[in-house]
């Protein structure tokens, strides 16, 4: 915990960077992971996300080879085209973490997924159609959603996303 002033927030320790996905299949499907989170007391379902420079002996990680990376590890998904999309704070009167959004299309299922031994990662594949009913059917039954979410299927259903 920092402290300036009177304002106590968290700063990340360990890493150069955050990254998170918005990862697209070529049939039009959003890649989202769901898992539990002990902070809030529940599962939540996310974006892929996770933390660039934070293994030892990859400090220099770019980005967006941590990006690719952790969507990997958490969904098995790979390849496709990448863009680094938007930035910013992720939370600002909590942390000074900054987030870096990636927006991968086409991407390929190659693997299982489900994170590293830390974790226990479930993951979604849901037709863009279908995502605000998904979306609607996991709050009644007392998933959380992280409002990133809600930011990728805005922002996917622009005309030319």
């Amino acid at each position: 915990m920092a402290q300036r002033g009177r304002w106590e927030f968290v700063q990340r320790v360990g890493s150069t960077g955050v990254v998170g996905i918005i990862a697209v299949t070529a049939d039009h499907r959003l890649i989202l992971v769901e898992q539990n989170r002990l902070p809030v007391g529940g599962h939540v379902i996310e974006l892929p996300a996770g933390l660039a420079g934070d293994i030892t002996g990859s400090e220099e990680e770019s980005l967006e080879l941590a990006a690719r990376r952790e969507l990997l590890e958490e969904t098995g998904y790979c390849g496709g085209t990448w863009s680094q999309s938007w930035d910013g704070p992720s939370s600002a009167g909590l942390t000074d973490e900054m987030l870096q959004l990636f927006l991968a299309r086409d991407v390929l299922k190659t693997g299982e997924g489900g994170g590293d031994a830390s974790e226990s990662i479930i993951v979604h594949a849901i037709p863009l159609a279908d995502l605000p009913e998904f979306l609607t059917r996991r709050r009644a039954d007392g998933t959380l959603i992280d409002l990133k979410v809600y930011l990728a299927m805005c922002l996917l259903s622009r005309p030319g996303e």
